[in-house]
Order: C-alpha cells, then structure tokens, then sequence
C-alpha cells in the first residue's frame, strides 16, 4: 500500500477520484479543449489507494449485498452461505493472481481484460471472450437498474408504482410488480444514457458520491450489528400458527384488546374476518391458530445463530413460517386470504443461490481497467486489486455469520421486509436508521448503473477499432472526440432487453455466465503462458503458479455449471460462433499470443512422432511439391497449376509451392521477397492451404534440385512432385528448359517421389468452373503403385469434377485373356471401393514397344494383385500388416507374391532383349525401365507413340482428362530429345492430359 499521504495530497487525490474506465476522462478533456491549441492539463496520477483499491471496492460491493444476501443467508442457511460466498470470492481471488501476473508483464491500454486476454491467447479468444465479457458488463448494468427500482418502488415510494399493486395476489401482483419495473426501468435508462452520452464528465464529478454512499452504508451496517449486542432495535414480527403475516393494514398483533373493560377486535381481526364483531365468520386457520408476536432483530447476543445455521429452501408460493411454533392447519382445507402472508415469490436451491449471489463478487478489473492513470501501474493493480477482494470477502464472510447471528429466520427469508412494515431487511440492522441503508444503496445502485453504461460502450469501442470482428466496426466509431456514441447505443439496447427480463433474480445467472467465462480465460491465459515459459514472459508480479491458475479455470467452469448449466451452454455456444466467425472472417492479427507458442510446441511434437515412421498404405495421400515458374515481373507462369492442386488436395495434407530464381541470395533477395509475396497472393486466390518457398541460386537447375531434396521438416515432407510440361522446348533458344525438367523427372525417381506433369495446363478448369457430365480416362499400361487410381478419386472429391465419370482402360497382349482380365480388373475396382467402367484394350507387342518389358514384368504384378481378392481371410489379415517397400532395385528377396505385389517402377533393360527373372536383377546390371538405345531408329519409336497415342485418341478424344502412365527418360543423355519427341506424339490430340510417374510404394489398398 502507499505511504502514508499528507492531507493536501489526500484532499487532493479525492477530488480527482473517478471509477470511470481508461480513455472516458481523456475524451472528455479533448472535447472540452476542442479548439483551443493549449494542451490539456493532465490529470494527477494516482497511487494504490485511489486509483485500485477505492474503485475495485467500489465495484464489488453493491445491490446484491444490500437486496439479497440476508435472503441468501436465510434461505440457505449459515454454513451454505458460507460455502457460496468462499467459493465465489476464492474464484476471483484466483483470477486476481492471474490478473496480476498478466497486467504486470507488460502496460494495458483501454480495454482491459480483453485485451490482456487478446494479447495472451490471440484474437480468436480475445475477440470471443471480450464479447462475453462487454455482454457481461451490459447486463450488469440492466441488474443495477432493476435493483435501483427494486429500492424505489418497495422500500422509498411504493405510491409511485403506475401498476397498482393493491388488493392483488399471486400471479397478477407479481405480473404488475413486472411491469413497474419494465417501465420505470426503461425511464432510468434512458436517462442514464443522456447522462452518458452527453458527458462522463457528469458521472466522474458523481463517483466521490458514490463511494462515499457504498462506504457509508457499510460501516452503518458494523454498526447496527455492533448496538444490537446491548440495545436490539425494534421490529416486532407478527405470527399467526407458524405463518408470517405481511405487516400492513394493522397496528397491534392481536387478535382482540381490551379496552375500557370491553373486548374489542383488531384491525387484524377485520382483515380475516366478515365483520368486527366476536361473532363474526373468519378465516378457519384464524380461528384455529393463536397470534405470536416475535422480535425480528433479537440481537448478535441471543443465540439466533443456532436456528439459522441450515438451509431452508422453499417452493414458490409457499409461506414463510416460524419454526418451534404450533400451528393447526384443517386437513384437505385451501388456504385463503393468502396475499396476509408472507410467501415465497421464487423456487429456491443451492446452485440458483449460486447464480444470484457471483455478480456481487465482480468488479476486479477495474485496477486493471485504469492502469494508464496509475503512477505504477505493475505495482499498484496486484495490491490493491488483492487487498479490494480480501476486504470485500472479509466484509461478505463477516457478514453471513452476522445476519445469522443477528436476525430472526423468518424476517431473512422475507426478501422484500413486508414481515417487519416494508423496511429493507439488512436496514432494519443498520444504525443510525434504516434509511441510511435505502438511500446509501439507491445512489450506490445508481452509480454503478452509469459506470456499466459508461465502461461497456468503451469495452465494445477497443474490440471495434482491433478490426478482428468485422461486423463490429462500425462501432469503433463516435463523436469526434472518440466517445462512442454508436456503441452507447447498442449497450442501451442489450440493457433494455435486460431489463425488460424484469427480475434480478434472473437477471443475475446471466452476467454470472458471461463473467464467469472472462475470468475462466483469464486463468487459461496466464497458465498457458507460464507453461509455455516464453521469453517474453516476465511478469513482476512473482506469487504466482500455473496450478493456481488451473485451479481458478476449474472453478470458473464449474461454477458456470452450478450456476445454470443450460445458460453455461448458451454462453459457450456464443462464445464459440464468436471464436469460429473471427477464425474464417476476422482480420489477421499477430500479437505474439500464447496459443501461437501452443501451436509451435503441438507441431514439434507432431513432427517429432512423423519421425517414428513412413505412414501405412490407408494413410497415404500426396504431399504434394508444387514447382512454378516466374516471368520477368515475378509473377506466376502457370496460376492454373495452383487450381489443379486445389482440386486434387481440397485442403488436406501438406502443399509446398515453391520456385525458383536465377542469381544470388545476396542480390537477389529482394525479388526472392516480392516472388514469396507473389505466390502468397496466388496461393489464397485459389484457395491452396499450404507455404511457399523461393529458392535462389546460381543456375535454374541447381534452385529446382534444392526445392525437391531439401523441401518440408522432418517427416513433414513432400511425396509427389507437380511440374508443368515444359512449353516451346522445341525452340532452340528454350533447350534448357526441357533437359532441366529430364533431369527432374530422374531426380524425382532417384528420391522415390511420385511426379505428376500435367500438359496443356492452360487448358484445365479453374476452381469457378463445373463440369456437368463427361469422363475422367485412366490408361493402365503398368502397375505404378495405385497412382492412377487414387488421382481420379481424389480428383472427383472437389466439385469441378465431381460429375465426371471414371473409366480405366487396361492394355492386353495378343495372347491374354481379356475376358477374364476384364472380370479380375472389375472385382479389384469393387474391392477398392472405386466406382469405375472398365475396358481392356488388345494390342500387339510391337505397337507397344516403349512399354515391353515394363508390360511383361509388370503383368505378373497386376495378375498377383487381382489374385489378393481370392485370399483366405487368415492371408488377408498377414498382408495387412505386410510393410510397403520402394523398389528402386529389387533384390534376390522380391520373389514373394506379397512384394512382388508392392513392386512398382522396377528397373531394367528395354525393348529387344531377353527379360531376366527378377531375382536375378543386380543393380549393377540394372538399366532404365524405359531406355530408349541410342541406335534404335526414331522411325521405331516414333511408331510405337503414334499406335498408342491412335488407340487413346480414338477411346478418350472426348474425355475431359486423361491420365497416362510416364514413361522413364533414358540413362543415356544422347537420346533425351527423342523421349521428349515420343512423349508429344504420344499425347497429341489430346485435350488434357496428366503423365503420372509413381514414387516406388503402394499408395492405395483393398482393406479396410
């Protein structure tokens, strides 16, 4: 706490005393000086005392402690009072812990929990929970109103009530005590915010008033409780049986008095009777039961403590009854003149006792809300905001065990005082009079009431001007010296419908929700930071722990749930819509949260567990590298490349689209920037999730290499390698361009990456684009791993072409049986849950003469693979669990069906020569799958393209795309412009087509 003040600076500090949040004062002061160039004299800054203490005490002690909680006390009893109180004040004393190590690790501007809660845990959260937290606040000021005409109509001048009350029971008088407060309560909102919206400078001149009205009544409370110990006040209860009766419309508790040796009946007696008369016909449990007269405030001394230890819940409508008193009730007899007594007006137990009493214990953040004003702020919010809730628990502690001690059970019960002549029930306590009480707590209600309405709009304003909640902009507006004029507005209007809720009772649950969930974020913040132990993290404050703030977070959520667990899960419903909304819509923000460094640590951990393993077979999917090149001016050659990776990865998976630049780093790096910037542009136009990477170094072929062995973390990497078909490789000037992408096509195959080369990319549909009808060709001449199977399906997910049909057209030699190929080929598309037609075509070996050999060794693999459908089921369930290879050299231990099945691009001798067995295959005698020797005539290979390309033209000249099995370049680099040569002449005439090269593994499965 400060030092002790002199008295001029003391004088001083209260006449610049304001509860009102950070910015309402400098608003002010800018309007007050707008056109005028002197600068505005700034405001003393405050200490501890005036600027933590005061205001949080202020805040938290208000019209629940004044109008409910000797009606908690009595209903629940001592102990459970207790119970509530110390959870309640044991949740925010937690959250103050929290609070502190936050506020200290840094300055909070306007805004207050939102933005310590926006800065610690990103603006997903912040925006969610500041809305909860604005809603909160709006709310309470709804609660205060209600409780300031709750005091006016009852307790000051229940003559003023426009729906009268008189002669009413049941649901009809409480149906016009509803709308009494309806209408006087949206009188005194509108007032209160003309007061607002004309000038805080009106309610900052109020709030030394207010504190002085909370402090007041307090101590006349300590007070009374103090005079009862040797004089008790006097406010006779009149009893009837055991039944209370309401104190109104008679003056002596009597049935008959004697009066000049005469017996004369009451006042009471006419009010159960027909007549005054002793002969009278009245009420049957008048007649039955005698009159008790008890003394409502016996005293802390008379041992009353004993009576009110245990919780007496009630059901709407009963009576509020004496225990210890006999009473003799008519069986089967309807109670009648039942507006006498006092009733309960609600249903009570335990966690709805919960939900009204928490609002009483909010307010902390009122230290936190000001620290722009504070002298030292990081050591000023810690201690004062601590020593407000130590204070305020010690006074709601105090005060349960003084209640109980102090007053009658059936006048703590008695929420409204009709029991003891309509006086407030903790006034009927309070010394000098009870009206201390009443006009203290009016202007306290009052005054909070006018700092819900003043600190709300500001709140809603610092969320409008983040940009993170595009709806909310328009609110981040105001008057030109930056009040919000436009949020004051809709705060009246979520206080109206607050209001015109009508009941504090169940009003108070509501705000409870919405605290409730600020403070739970509170303590998540501060544990995930400390946790995360990052750099950053150095809060002065030191007595903090993160089980402490577990422990808070805990008790926030299940306070929520006793509290009302359907508003509980309304409110997170709210807050999640609102998290989800910011998510896709919101502006990006990097605040250097800490859910930022939860990610970092969940994706290290995650990259750490892709270590362990390659994934199995039913996990795969392509990961796919995506190569584009730039134009002079840095942007994209190809954006139709992008479009085609949408379409086949709909946002799953790991995509890198990377490039590369000629030139060094050194240089080069700015336009390494702007190319970066590029690809970003594109990659969200076309809606790719995924990075991008820039590479630059001294040649073109060297950046390319670069991108594939060094692309993706860990086992975090790419698969499948997506390049365009290289354009004008003809020409003489572009003849590096078509032997860098050979060079690919072996660099691919050398890392057992899949490589996909889509030709004529121009041609391929954007992602606005649909498909109603047509076909997606499939040419299986080799067994590639599953590729060409997988690529149509995944294709056929995204909806350009999810119309399109699949065919899969599979070659035969001259002595196969196609009929039965064909048959196998249907059954293992069954199995594999692909819905495809299928077509085999018969060719002669010579038309086929590029794919020879791949087609004689790979047959054996294709019938192996129909055969697994035939498997017993014990086989079935060993080749599950049979390990995918890559087979970029198969050895002696391929023989088994089972590997043999796994087999994809084996590598061996072309066309021409005697096929050796597998088994025999050495890498030293291994040659490319598909060389083409250097003395083959071109007039060979050319017609072995020209009869393929004539049986694929003439199937799928109409197929919207066509997927083809990628032959391998030859080893030998002399004939590398005639593999280019073949490639074209065999895809000529068609429209779209995908060469697809497999990367040495299984990537598609019959099981399960």
């Amino acid at each position: 706490m400060d030092t002790i003040p002199m008295v001029s600076s003391l004088l001083s500090s209260l006449a610049n005393y304001s509860n009102l949040p950070q910015g309402s004062k400098e608003h002010e002061e800018a309007e007050n000086n707008e056109g005028s160039r002197k600068k505005p004299v700034q405001a003393p800054r405050m200490g501890t005392l005036m600027g933590v203490y005061l205001p949080c005490l202020q805040n938290i002690l208000g019209v629940i402690l004044f109008l409910r909680m000797t009606w908690m006390v009595g209903i629940g009893g001592v102990i459970e009072a207790f119970i509530i109180v110390l959870m309640c004040c044991s949740t925010t004393m937690l959250t103050a812990i929290s609070m502190s190590a936050i506020a200290t690790n840094g300055v909070v501007p306007a805004g207050g929990s939102y933005y310590m809660i926006s800065r610690s845990l990103g603006p997903e959260f912040g925006g969610a929970v500041g809305i909860c937290f604005y809603l909160g606040t709006t709310f309470a000021g709804a609660m205060y109103i209600l409780g300031c005409i709750e005091i006016l109509l009852v307790y000051i001048v229940p003559q003023a009530a426009v729906f009268k009350m008189e002669g009413l029971e049941g649901a009809e008088a409480e149906a016009a005590m509803l709308n009494n407060m309806r209408v006087y309560g949206t009188l005194v909102l509108s007032f209160m915010a003309i007061v607002v919206f004309v000038g805080v400078n009106y309610v900052n001149k109020l709030a030394l008033l207010f504190l002085a009205c909370v402090i007041c009544s307090i101590l006349a409370v300590y007070a009374g409780v103090i005079k009862t110990a040797f004089e008790p006040p006097i406010f006779p209860v009149c009893v009837l049986g055991n039944r209370t009766l309401v104190w109104k419309g008679f003056d002596v508790c009597a049935k008959v008095i004697e009066r000049e040796n005469a017996t004369v009946t009451t006042q009471l007696w006419r009010l159960f009777c027909d007549s005054e008369f002793l002969n009278a016909t009245c009420d049957s449990y008048f007649v039955n039961n005698n009159i008790t007269e008890i003394q409502g405030i016996p005293g802390v001394m008379s041992g009353i403590l004993r009576e009110n230890l245990f919780g007496n819940y009630m059901d709407k409508g009963s009576f509020i009854e004496k225990v210890g008193l006999p009473a003799t009730v008519e069986p089967d007899s309807i109670p009648t003149n039942t507006n006498r007594y006092v009733l309960a007006d609600i249903t009570s137990f335990f966690t709805m006792l919960v939900g009204i009493y928490f609002p009483s214990v909010t307010g902390i953040m009122a230290g936190s809300n000001r620290s722009g004003d504070l002298q030292d702020a990081q050591k000023s919010i810690p201690i004062g905001t601590i020593l407000a809730i130590t204070t305020t628990s010690i006074i709601y502690m105090s005060s349960v065990i003084l209640f109980g001690s102090c007053i009658e059970g059936t006048v703590l019960r008695d929420k409204f005082g009709e029991a003891v002549r309509g006086n407030l029930v903790i006034g009927t306590l309070a010394w000098p009079s009870p009206w201390v009480i009443v006009i203290g707590s009016f202007f306290s209600t009052c005054g909070a009431g006018l700092q819900s309405l003043t600190g709300a709009p500001r709140l809603l304003q610092a969320i409008a001007r983040d940009g993170i909640v595009p709806f909310l902009r328009v609110f981040g507006h105001g008057k030109a010296n930056g009040e919000p004029t436009w949020a004051l507005l809709l705060t009246a209007c979520i206080c109206e419908s607050g209001i015109l809720i009508a009941s504090l009772d169940n009003v108070a649950p509501i705000l409870s929700m919405f605290f409730l969930m600020c403070y739970m974020f509170v303590n998540l913040a501060c544990a995930v930071q400390t946790l995360l132990r990052t750099p950053n993290w150095r809060p002065r404050f030191k007595f903090y722990h993160w089980t402490l703030s577990f422990l808070g977070m805990s008790l926030c959520l299940s306070l929520m749930f006793i509290c009302s667990w359907y508003y509980a899960i309304v409110a997170m419903g709210i807050a999640s819509c609102i998290y989800k909304y910011i998510e896709f819509r919101g502006a990006e923000k990097e605040w250097g949260d800490g859910i930022r460094g939860l990610s970092l640590s969940a994706a290290r951990f995650a990259l750490m567990r892709l270590e362990e393993g390659p994934p199995h077979t039913k996990n795969w999917r392509p990961q796919i590298l995506v190569l584009v090149s730039m134009d002079s001016e840095l942007n994209v050659e190809q954006p139709r490349l992008l479009s085609l990776t949408n379409q086949l990865k709909a946002g799953k998976g790991l995509t890198i689209v990377g490039t590369a630049l000629e030139g060094t780093y050194l240089e080069n790096h700015p336009q390494g920037q702007q190319a970066e910037q590029s690809l970003k542009k594109l990659m969200e136009a076309e809606k790719v999730k995924g990075f991008c990477q820039v590479v630059i170094s001294s040649n073109m072929r060297d950046a390319t290499s670069h991108l594939v062995q060094a692309g993706g973390l860990g086992g975090l990497q790419h698969n499948t390698v997506l390049a365009c078909w290289p354009r004008n490789w003809k020409h003489a000037e572009d003849h590096q361009s078509w032997r860098n992408f050979i060079e690919l096509v072996r660099e691919t195959t050398a890392a057992s990456k899949a490589l996909l080369v889509p030709k004529n990319i121009s041609a391929f549909p954007s992602n606005g684009e649909r498909f109603t009808e047509g076909h997606i060709d499939v040419w299986w001449i080799v067994h590639d791993g599953g590729m060409l199977m997988l690529l149509p399906f995944l294709l056929r997910q995204h909806k350009v072409w999810r119309k399109c049909k699949m065919r899969i057209f599979t070659v035969a030699q001259m002595d196969d049986n196609s009929i039965q190929m064909k048959k196998d080929l249907t059954t293992f598309l069954y199995h594999l849950r692909i819905d495809a037609a299928v077509e085999v075509v018969e060719m002669h070996d010579s038309d086929i003469s590029a794919y020879t050999y791949e087609k004689t060794l790979m047959m054996e693999q294709r019938s192996q693979i129909l055969k697994q459908i035939n498997l017993t089921k014990t086989e079935r369930e060993r080749e599950v669990h049979v390990r995918p290879q890559t087979f970029t050299s198969p050895s002696a231990d391929a023989e088994t069906p089972s590997t043999a099945i796994q087999m994809t691009w084996t590598e061996a001798k072309c066309d021409g020569e005697q096929a050796k067995p597998i088994g025999a295959t050495t890498p030293e005698a291994i040659k490319d799958l598909f060389n083409m020797k250097p003395n083959q005539s071109n007039l060979r290979r050319m017609h072995t393209a020209l009869r393929l390309n004539e049986v694929i033209v003439k199937k799928s000249q109409e197929a919207k795309l066509v997927l083809l099995n990628m032959p391998g370049p030859p080893k030998n680099r002399s004939g590398e412009e005639n593999y280019m040569e073949f490639m074209e002449v065999l895809t000529e005439g068609l429209n779209r087509v995908l060469l697809v090269r497999g990367g040495g593994r299984e990537v598609i499965t019959i099981y399960s």
